[in-house]
């Protein structure tokens, strides 16, 4: 019988700084979700179509406490930040056989080796 060998000090954990809140067991934002969740599906990848209704998540979320209240533009919700119009990509270049990397000559040198 092989003997397993644990750490006996104690470990500990630190929360995430973002990304991680509590569930909203109450329903309470479940309308705003329900509504941002809608709009992704709907605008695949336009999601900064559905930039309002994700704002408005969030601002749910911190009114109730359950999430750490927050400046939105710090979240990405400033005006600079706005995103009008998004660019479709054409994939012209990969159609045509494009490989991204293959056009770099030589060996790539790092730091150390210079």
């Amino acid at each position: 019988m092989s003997s397993m060998n644990f750490s006996s000090a104690k470990q500990s954990v630190k929360p995430p700084q973002r990304g991680i809140f509590p569930l909203d067991h109450d329903a309470e934002c479940k309308p705003f979700m329900k509504k941002y969740i809608s709009c992704l599906k709907d605008h695949q990848d336009k999601h900064h179509l559905c930039r309002d209704a994700s704002k408005e998540y969030l601002q749910c979320r911190m009114d109730r406490e359950l999430m750490a209240k927050e400046d939105l533009d710090q979240l990405g919700f400033s005006e600079e930040a706005k995103v009008d119009t998004a660019e479709e990509y054409d994939k012209s270049k990969e159609r045509e056989g494009f490989v991204a990397g293959k056009h770099i000559d030589g060996r790539m040198k790092w730091w150390f080796q210079r």
